[in-house]
């Protein structure tokens, strides 16, 4: 079984350099800011994440709609 197929799990994607300073720059933010997504966490591990690297997670939900996330990539 594919794990990441699984309905419970969210689609995971790597953002692109100028998408992460395009988002610190909106939110006045820098990566210190952002949830923690670790480094070895099975959702990612596809995506080829160095620590330092923005996750966009996208969550789909029936009553909800779709919810956009972003953690920051952590080898701890």
């Amino acid at each position: 079984m594919d794990e990441l197929k699984h309905n419970l799990i969210p689609k995971h994607t790597k953002i692109s350099d100028s998408e992460k300073e395009e988002l610190f720059n909106n939110y006045k933010i820098s990566i210190k800011d952002l949830p923690k997504i670790s480094l070895t966490d099975p959702a990612i591990a596809h995506l080829e994440a160095n620590a330092g690297d923005v996750i966009k997670i996208d969550r789909e939900s029936e009553t909800a709609g779709s919810s956009v996330f972003y953690r920051g990539v952590s080898n701890e």
